[in-house]
């Protein structure tokens, strides 16, 4: 694998992510911001944000599987929320949880959640962007 990921000492250990992703491949795969769009371009989950997340979620395991990896080669994550508060982690942590099982991984590479005002579409409510390392 890749791609080994850490939680160093005198950093907080984050239970969502790891703070480090040490990459040793050699095939750097940057996957475009996801949204909760299906093979057809429909949108799915509707309003509700944890579908949309686990949504986000599997399109990146589609995308790297295309090319060869998984959600364990993954050395980043972006993630952009529409109008982020914190109380909107539970539902966030609940797609990312669901799209876990479905993908058979633990997607802890480190991660960036930024608040934005609005996205693509109007009911786009979040976007997931990944780079992963190949060997």
């Amino acid at each position: 694998m890749a791609i080994t990921l850490v939680n160093p000492g005198g950093l907080p250990k984050i239970d969502a992510y790891r703070q480090v992703a040490v990459a040793t491949g050699s095939k750097l795969v940057f996957v475009a911001g996801q949204v909760a769009c299906d093979a057809n371009g429909a949108t799915v989950g509707g309003d509700d944000l944890a579908a949309q997340v686990e949504q986000c979620y599997l399109n990146i395991g589609t995308a790297l599987a295309e090319v060869g990896g998984s959600f364990d080669d993954v050395a980043k994550l972006t993630v952009h929320v529409v109008d982020w508060t914190p109380d909107k982690m539970p539902l966030l942590m609940a797609g990312v949880t669901r799209a876990a099982a479905r993908l058979g991984v633990t997607p802890v590479p480190p991660a960036t959640l930024l608040g934005v005002a609005a996205l693509d579409v109007p009911e786009h409510l979040v976007e997931v962007e990944a780079t992963a390392v190949l060997d």
